[in-house]
């Protein structure tokens, strides 16, 4: 039996902005992290919620600080008619440094969803707390929905 692969490209875009700022001779460093991502689902649908109304479209993170870690739920359906397990990885980090400061982990890597069924999964974006000279960056979330065999 051939095997299938079906795949989600989700674009992230996010963007930091820094900003120093002194005050009666005192220096405060402030950098606030805003996202928002799109997300474009192929076979496997993504929802906000769990009777899968509502299609994920785009992801905002909101403001973060470094040291920061966020965490977003989401809702996957298995819209196809086989068995896959599900995977997760990050791609095109741009700059390609963001990637030692910002990562992205989820909590259902290899996990096997059954066709029409509707799982919950948190995505935590983590940024660290010596993030620096990282204006902008952007990257893509890559969700995988292989057969299981």
């Amino acid at each position: 039996m051939a095997m299938q692969k079906v795949t989600i490209g989700t674009v992230l875009a996010v963007a930091v902005m820094g900003m120093v700022v002194s005050a009666l001779g005192v220096l405060v460093a402030t950098r606030t992290i805003s996202n928002t991502g799109n997300l474009s689902a192929v076979g496997v649908g993504v929802y906000w919620d769990s009777s899968c109304n509502n299609a994920v479209l785009s992801i905002d993170w909101g403001a973060l600080e470094p040291g920061v870690t966020v965490d977003k739920t989401i809702y996957i359906k298995n819209e196809g008619s086989l068995n896959v397990v599900l995977g997760m990885t990050t791609d095109n980090w741009n700059p390609a440094s963001a990637s030692s400061y910002i990562s992205l982990s989820w909590n259902r890597q290899n996990y096997e969803l059954n066709p029409g069924s509707v799982i919950q999964a948190v995505l935590t974006l983590s940024v660290s707390s010596s993030v620096s000279e990282i204006t902008n960056f952007s990257f893509d979330i890559v969700i995988t929905g292989t057969e299981s065999t």
